[in-house]
């Protein structure tokens, strides 16, 4: 009963700070954060133990694989190579100096450790880095390797944590064999995000084949994609991660949409969105959660003779250090990469002081570096406790708040006009292909009604008048789109009344069904099918107002 009435809390509090984001100046994440603090504070408050398997397993896949399959595919492509050099480069290059700068600020804690501690640290949470970092302020470019280092370096990193962690245990390290056991976990996880994508199409035809399946069932086969993924790459000591990843990449190309119904695909976009919300929020509302008792619990090694200056300040210039890191290695990957163009005979293409410095500030911590650290084993194989344990969970969650924090106060400072005002570049983009789009439907239209309708057998002149009607919206698309500014003005406001009167209309129907509802003309299920449809309507025609 316990466990139901917290899940209910959680899901209350995600609603309302959708709602309290628009009241308060916080990115939602550290609004979300802060009320799950506020929970569980008290001494009668909420507070939740987390199985750090578990935890990854329920929240990470979906999330992961929704990040991926909205990610601009084309861009993550095109920017490969400073994307794995961050994802990849960037993980070594933490481990090693953060490793080395923790275990100097802090001798009590092992070497092998502080490198465990460095390698959980490393990734940076996708879905902090989407909820803080406003895209009309950051370049593109930036935004689509963050977005992609984001996506990869979870693996690359989560690896290195447990063969940091074995070494721990055993007091052993091989090279050689955490470098193949790398590439392994790497290239299974891949396979396995491929081979759950196969398993899910497959699935699909199968129920295409049956006939009459509900669309349910098809969503269904969609939201466990990720989670088949994860589960069947962790089964072969794989990375899960890089397999949700994987299959949420690969899922928009596949054309495993092309088996479901067009009730499943609305059905499918339409519960992904709200998953996604209510997992984020849940997500870092349970991280709040564990704030308030790690933050009781600070380690007798931090307090000295200043027990409260001194922790704070460790873990500031511990997030300073990984800030510092990451601005070192952008500064010299940038450098390499101009160096590359010259000798290429390319135009460079550099990011700049101050994008070097946002793209830093941008990489923040978050709960996949929670969830890896709080897996730490209690205890060694000889019964003693495992060092340090306490210490690093509460360095790890210290840097997760300070890394939040920082990028939420810094960020708009440094990147504000860092993009020119004028029309976004994807807006350019969409509008060129909604005028190409509009133009090849009127030609096919117009070449179907110069078929005659004797030759088949319709009323005389219904083919050409039903195709005038249709290429006549066609075309005041086109003029919607067109460079020419009075012409688009023109057809905006002429688009404007047209909707007006469309959602007045679909109002009249609302009115009209709930009318003959009440005085029992119709019952309860065709009302519903109704409602359903004008709701559609409705939802369609607001979609093109918003994009207006």
């Amino acid at each position: 009963m316990q466990v139901a009435i917290l899940i209910l809390a959680v899901l209350v509090f995600v609603a309302l700070s959708g709602a309290l984001v628009r009241l308060v100046r916080l990115p939602l994440p550290v609004l979300q954060i802060a009320i799950g603090a506020a929970l569980a504070w008290p001494v009668k408050g909420i507070h939740v133990e987390i199985d750090p398997e578990l935890f990854l397993l329920v929240f990470i896949p979906p999330l992961l694989f929704g990040d991926a399959y909205g990610a601009p595919k084309r861009e993550l492509i095109a920017l490969r190579g400073p994307i794995l050099d961050l994802a990849i480069g960037l993980v070594f290059f933490t481990i090693v100096g953060f490793g080395y700068a923790l275990h100097w600020l802090v001798p009590s804690i092992p070497l092998v450790v502080a490198f465990a501690l460095a390698a959980v640290l490393s990734p940076t949470d996708a879905v902090a880095v989407s909820s803080i970092v406003d895209r009309s302020l950051v370049p593109a470019r930036l935004m689509h390797i963050l977005e992609g280092e984001a996506l990869l370096n979870d693996a690359s990193g989560l690896v290195m944590f447990r063969f940091a962690v074995a070494a721990a245990v055993t007091g052993s390290f091989s090279f050689a064999d955490a470098s193949l056991s790398f590439v392994y976990a790497v290239a299974i996880g891949i396979l396995a995000g491929i081979a759950a994508l196969f398993i899910a199409a497959r699935l699909l035809q199968l129920l295409n084949r049956i006939g009459g399946v509900p669309a349910e069932a098809q969503v269904l086969v969609m939201v466990l994609l990720p989670f088949i993924a994860y589960l069947v790459a962790e089964h072969l000591h794989a990375s899960g991660i890089l397999a949700a990843v994987t299959a949420g990449l690969l899922t928009g190309g596949s054309g495993v949409f092309r088996f479901l119904g067009v009730s499943a695909r609305m059905q499918t976009i339409s519960l992904w969105t709200t998953l996604s919300f209510v997992y984020n929020g849940a997500l870092f509302i349970v991280l709040g959660m564990q704030l308030p008792e790690i933050i009781r619990r600070v380690p007798p090694e931090l307090t000295g003779h200043y027990p409260i200056i001194q922790p704070v300040a460790t873990v500031i210039a511990l997030t300073l250090c990984l800030i510092a890191l990451r601005f070192l290695w952008i500064w010299v990957g940038d450098i390499a990469a101009g160096l590359k163009a010259k000798w290429g005979k390319r135009k460079a293409e550099p990011f700049g002081m101050r994008v070097r410095l946002a793209g830093s500030v941008a990489g923040v911590r978050g709960a996949i570096t929670l969830a890896g650290i709080l897996s730490l084993p209690v205890a060694m194989p000889d019964g003693s406790s495992f060092p340090a344990r306490d210490l690093v969970i509460f360095l790890a969650a210290g840097v997760i708040i300070c890394s939040l924090a920082i990028a939420s106060v810094a960020l708009p400072k440094i990147a504000h006009g860092l993009v020119e005002p004028g029309e976004d570049g994807s807006a350019i983009e969409e509008r060129l292909a909604r005028i190409g789009a509009a133009k090849a439907a009127i030609a096919r239209i117009e070449s179907m009604a110069g078929a005659s309708d004797d030759d088949q057998g319709e009323v005389p002149g219904a083919r050409l008048a039903a195709a005038e009607n249709i290429v006549a919206g066609y075309r005041r698309r086109i003029a919607t789109s067109d460079e020419a500014d009075d012409a688009r003005a023109e057809a905006r406001e002429a688009g404007r009344l047209e909707l007006e009167m469309r959602l007045a209309g679909i109002e009249a129907e609302r009115i009209a069904v709930r009318d003959m509802l009440s005085s029992g003309a119709i019952n309860d299920h065709t009302a519903r099918a109704l409602f359903t449809e004008i709701t559609l309507t409705e939802a369609l025609l607001q979609g093109r107002q918003e994009r207006k």
